[in-house]
């Protein structure tokens, strides 16, 4: 997928969670409440642009470092960005056990990389390149801002779902032909289908990133190995991650914990279907 295409739905996206909000005002409180929620939503999405890559830092604790601190990590980030053509991300370390990786940023001028100690500690040289050389390729693909902006949409649409339920139960509105029934099955339904809107992004982007990632190296075999050591460190060693911030990660970092229907609503693609490719070389044929 290229980089323009990403642009667009990033765009389109943004413009989505704008009518969103605009609609919701809308219903709430008719013009008044259009005024208020357009300009709720030019925040929220401003903040979601301007200001993702430090929203994501933050939510997961890691911490900048500098060279002489990481100087392992520093060279492979330099090698692999040089290749990449792209300036050197901002590099961060969370001191999380569990091995696990992810990028953040608008573009490739405002990007950041961030490792936990655990992925750092259990993989080799050559695998956390592989899964360095992933996370660039989410960065040169430009769509890690989609990333962001699906679980803005997410959280969006789940909170707009809870004020249709309290409405519905509360005689919110104006319009005295309005369906309490259907109101409440929307409040039921939209944080599924924002769930799925989760699911497609993060599916397609991760499947892209590995096939990038394995061109930049010449070969899949050192992300395929280092998935399955993340995939089974993940299911040993929980970590306490926002949901919504899951999809950001390069193996769900939730896959350890018991959660019903989690096949249903998995916000990366299993990791042996994607070992599966980088082994079967489908990546140097497409």
């Amino acid at each position: 997928m290229t980089p323009g295409i990403n642009r667009l739905k990033t765009w389109a996206l943004i413009a989505g969670l704008g009518g969103l909000f605009v609609l919701v005002g809308a219903w709430i409180g008719g013009s008044t409440g259009v005024v208020i929620a357009l300009a709720f939503g030019l925040v929220f999405n401003g903040a979601m642009y301007w200001y993702s890559d430090k929203i994501a830092i933050a939510t997961t604790r890691s911490k900048p470092v500098t060279e002489d601190e990481y100087p392992q990590l520093y060279r492979i980030v330099r090698e692999l960005a040089q290749e990449r053509q792209m300036p050197l991300p901002k590099i961060y370390v969370s001191q999380m056990q569990q091995p696990n990786a992810f990028a953040t940023g608008r573009s490739p001028e405002h990007a950041a990389v961030a490792c936990t100690q655990g992925i750092m500690q259990m993989l080799s040289e050559d695998e956390l390149k592989g899964v360095l050389a992933h996370e660039l390729s989410h960065v040169g693909n430009r769509d890690i801002l989609i990333g962001s902006v699906a679980a803005a949409i997410a959280m969006a649409i789940t909170f707009v779902a809870r004020m249709a339920m309290w409405g519905a139960m509360f005689g919110g509105g104006n319009d005295r032909d309005r369906n309490p029934i259907g109101e409440i099955a929307f409040a039921v339904l939209a944080p599924v289908a924002a769930m799925f809107l989760q699911m497609a992004l993060s599916r397609s982007r991760e499947f892209e990133a590995d096939r990038s990632g394995a061109i930049l190296l010449g070969t899949g075999e050192p992300l395929a190995r280092a998935l399955e050591k993340i995939e089974v460190g993940a299911k040993k060693i929980p970590m306490d991650v926002n949901p919504a911030q899951a999809q950001a990660y390069i193996v769900n970092p939730l896959t350890g914990r018991q959660v019903q229907f989690a096949n249903l609503f998995r916000s990366h693609p299993p990791t042996a279907d994607r070992v599966a490719r980088l082994r079967s070389q489908e990546w140097a044929r497409s």
